[in-house]
């Protein structure tokens, strides 16, 4: 069944083969989520501090930063805040929670304990970073002090990992039966599988990205985990008409009137001139003709859609505001 209402999502992951923009669309996403004061938490987990260079803003700690105002709409804007996620950090907070392990647990950590326990147990690791959004995402009055989230966003590992990712009570099935990290697992998967959270994938309309768009779907449909929307990101704009694309693809554009348009905006035409113009335009035809073919198929997924156009000027904060924008406008956000 396709989802087209968003309001009670509360764990918005967003997922996409690495080139198509995953992180971008995610700080996108918390802006226009954070948008008629709403408090969004956007959150990452691989390491790379793409959150703090997208929002220049210092490198993140193990700590939740606001670092923006969501998307002007309605009485006010809300506020994003940022949290880097690190498995180290994270296991050193769940050893001081459950068993009470302060001081001893940093010593654990200057002996390498914990790197090769986050290392050596991939499962482990993932119910940790994971453990992390579960507690943003339940968080109630009773945290006195904490900033309660309308809505959490996750920058999250690629389409080909995801699924293994957030299916944690299975990933631990070998490594722990029982015990608090086990209750912990089961617990955090009613989440992940109910109505509250939202896995988006992010794809280009070329070939590979699509496909594993379509694979990641399928995946996560077998792991019984919800499936948002498909991002596609990048689009070119579509401003030439299908007869014009259709002679462009077919060398008949009319060089004479090529000229005579270039005359009229005062460029002298030339030659080589008309050639460049005449190949960028065949190019651009054979593009949008490849990105038809794709979008077709990514119609064919029966998942909703939204569209964000390629930035020329590559993304800066305030492009990343327009894409919020975009977002909202197509009901996501």
């Amino acid at each position: 069944m396709r989802r087209t209402d968003w309001s009670g999502v509360r764990l918005h992951v967003v997922t996409g083969k690495g080139g198509t923009g995953k992180s971008t669309a995610a700080a996108a996403l918390a802006l226009a989520l954070a948008a008629e004061g709403r408090q969004v938490l956007l959150c990452e987990v691989e390491g790379r501090q793409g959150i703090a260079r997208m929002f220049d803003v210092d490198p993140l700690p193990y700590a939740e930063r606001r670092i923006a105002t969501g998307l002007a709409g309605g009485a006010r804007p809300g506020t994003v805040h940022a949290l880097h996620i690190d498995p180290e950090a994270a296991l050193l907070e769940y050893l001081a929670l459950y068993y009470k392990l302060g001081r001893a647990g940093r010593a654990l950590d200057r002996f390498g304990v914990v790197e090769f326990a986050t290392t050596i147990a991939p499962g482990v690791r993932d119910v940790l970073l994971t453990g992390k959004l579960y507690e943003a995402v339940q968080r109630n009055a009773r945290n006195k002090g904490a900033v309660q989230y309308d809505a959490v966003v996750l920058d999250a590992p690629p389409t080909g990992r995801i699924t293994q990712f957030l299916n944690v009570s299975d990933e631990l099935a070998g490594l722990a039966k029982v015990g608090p990290i086990r209750s912990q697992a089961d617990t955090m998967m009613t989440l992940f599988r109910s109505p509250r959270t939202a896995v988006h994938l992010v794809t280009v309309l070329e070939e590979m990205p699509v496909q594993e768009t379509a694979d990641g779907i399928a995946q996560l449909r077998e792991a019984e985990l919800p499936v948002g929307a498909v991002i596609v990101n990048q689009v070119r704009p579509r401003d030439v008409g299908p007869d014009d694309l259709a002679d462009a693809l077919a060398g008949r554009l009319d060089r004479a009137q090529l000229g005579a348009d270039l005359e009229a905006g005062g460029v002298t035409p030339s030659p080589e001139l008309l050639d460049g113009l005449v190949a960028e335009a065949r190019d651009h035809a054979e593009r949008r003709a490849l990105e038809d073919a794709q979008r077709a198929l990514v119609a064919g997924f029966d998942v909703p859609s939204v569209e964000l156009p390629r930035l020329p000027g590559g993304v800066d904060l305030g492009g990343l505001y327009d894409l919020a924008a975009t977002l909202r406008e197509q009901g996501l956000g």
